[in-house]
């Protein structure tokens, strides 16, 4: 009996949910501010832009990559903005 592998099985399937899901919780951070943000978000952040971007070269779930993607720039950036100009 042989197993067959479908695109499901492969693991840059996830890119895109795990993309998508820390991108909202870096989102959150930044609005939460504060203790939270530098310490969720910011990692968050740049997980969400980094697998955001790897879920867009490898084709899967693109949709969902782009948003997590852009959600993670967005609150990485709004951090390094605020840290330079804080009033």
């Amino acid at each position: 009996m042989t197993s067959r592998s479908t695109a499901n099985d492969n693991p840059a399937t996830l890119y895109g949910p795990v993309s998508l899901f820390l991108g909202l919780i870096a989102f959150a951070g930044v609005t939460a501010y504060g203790f939270f943000a530098l310490f969720f978000a910011l990692p968050a952040g740049g997980l969400a832009a980094a697998l955001g971007g790897l879920g867009l070269a490898g084709g899967y779930r693109q949709a969902q990559s782009a948003v997590g993607s852009a959600t993670g720039l967005a609150s990485v950036l709004y951090l390094f903005i605020f840290a330079l100009y804080p009033y």
